[in-house]
């Protein structure tokens, strides 16, 4: 591999380490894939081979990172493997629609406990920030909903060019 493409797969790996709680390994795994995989996908063996990692190691972590919806794999006609490739954005970003969901379930909740239980200076203004908390949540949903639509439409059109 060249340099330039070593460091970008090494910079992805620890943003994907952080941003979605998973290994080193599970973030260099994803790293590759959305940089490397994009064009015909990656075997099981390319990866043990790229990520210089033991079998177990490999397979612990893009078992996870399917679980998690992070990659996908496909087969193709009469060959037994496996080729995996990072999820298109469309779906990834629909991972954080899910926790935005969550959010908005849990601010709702302690909006109506707040409302009804105000005693004090401090817990009105934690009401005026959980309303203005609520309304970013709004917007943060919305952006993604207008983002997803768009990702979605680009898959679309790319698979129809195939």
């Amino acid at each position: 591999m060249d340099n330039e493409k070593c460091e970008l797969i090494e910079l992805f790996g620890i943003h994907f380490e952080r941003l979605y709680n998973v290994s080193p390994l599970g973030g260099r795994i994803l790293a590759t894939l959305v940089i490397d995989g994009c064009k015909s996908g990656l075997t099981f063996d390319e990866l043990v081979e790229k990520m210089q990692a033991s079998k177990s190691s490999v397979s612990t972590n893009l078992n996870l990172l399917l679980k998690t919806g992070k990659i996908e794999y496909f087969t193709l006609a009469g060959d037994r493997k496996k080729y995996f490739k990072a999820a298109p954005l469309s779906q990834r970003l629909k991972n954080y629609l899910t926790l935005v969901d969550g959010e908005k379930v849990l601010i709702e909740k302690l909006m109506n406990y707040r409302k009804k239980n105000i005693s004090c200076v401090q817990e009105e203004i934690n009401f005026q920030n959980m309303c203005a908390y609520k309304e970013h949540v709004l917007q943060v949903e919305q952006l993604l909903l207008s983002t997803i639509n768009k990702f979605k439409s680009i898959e679309i059109e790319n698979q129809i060019a195939k």
